[in-house]
C-alpha cells in the first residue's frame, strides 16, 4: 500500500497500542556508554550528556509515495504515526528547549543515510540518532517490535537527567499529541 499523507491520519480509525509493561524497568536506569551516530554527522553518547535530555523513540517514519513495510501498517497497535510524532517535537523544539530541554534527539532503528534525508525533508531542528545494530535498545532493554523480519523501537519518549531516565511516556498514543505531553512534564518538573 502506498503511503500518501504522513501528517494527515484518522487516529479514530488506528488501534491504540496497550501498555505492556515493556518500559517499566526505565525510570531510574542509568543510559549504558552507547555511542550512536546522529544526522547531524556527530557521534552521540547519551550518557555522556550534561544537564536534561529529551529522547523520542519511534519504529520508522516513512516516505510519501513509498510503499508501506507492510500493508497493513496501520492496523499494528503503535506502528501509525513516526512522521507525525516527529513533526510534533519539531513544531515544539523552541519550546521543549524554553521548558529546560538541553538536548532533543529522535531514535530509531533505520539507518542514518534515510533518516539524514528525512532530517532535511522534514526540515528538523534537532538531530536524529540511529540505533540500527540495536545496541543501545538492547542495552536499555527497550520495547521493540518485529515487523517484516525487523526490529523496531516501540513508539517512547524519555527524559533523561545527567544520564539517568528520571521520566518515561509509554505507550505514546496518538503520537502527535506526545511532544506537547512532554512539553507539559518539563513544564511541571523543572530541572
Amino acid at each position: 500500500m502506498a503511503q500518501s499523507n504522513l501528517l494527515e491520519v484518522d487516529w479514530s480509525k488506528i488501534p491504540a497500542p496497550e501498555d505492556d509493561g515493556a518500559a517499566v524497568h526505565l525510570a531510574g536506569t542509568m543510559i549504558p556508554p552507547v555511542t550512536l551516530l546522529a544526522t547531524d554527522d556527530r557521534s552521540v553518547t547519551l550518557s555522556a550528556l550534561a544537564g536534561r535530555t529529551v529522547v523520542f523513540a519511534y519504529p520508522r517514519t516513512g516516505e510519501p509515495g513509498k510503499i508501506s513495510l507492510v500493508d497493513d501498517w496501520d492496523m499494528i497497535p503503535g506502528a501509525r504515526g513516526c512522521t507525525p510524532q516527529t513533526c510534533s517535537f519539531r513544531d515544539l523544539f523552541a519550546e521543549l528547549k524554553a521548558a529546560g530541554a538541553n538536548h532533543v534527539f529522535g531514535l530509531s532503528t533505520q539507518d542514518n543515510v534515510y533518516q539524514t534525508e528525512m532530517a532535511s525533508r522534514l526540515h528538523l531542528p534537532f538531530p536524529v540518532l540511529s540505533d540500527e545494530k540495536l545496541v543501545l535498545s538492547r542495552a536499555l532493554k527497550l520495547p521493540t517490535m518485529q515487523v517484516a523480519g525487523l526490529t523496531l523501537i516501540k513508539r517512547l519518549a524519555l527524559i533523561v537527567d545527567g544520564g539517568r531516565i528520571t521520566q518515561v511516556f509509554y505507550p505514546v498514543f496518538p503520537p502527535d499529541r506526545n511532544a506537547a505531553d512532554v512539553l507539559a512534564w518539563l513544564r511541571e518538573n523543572p530541572a
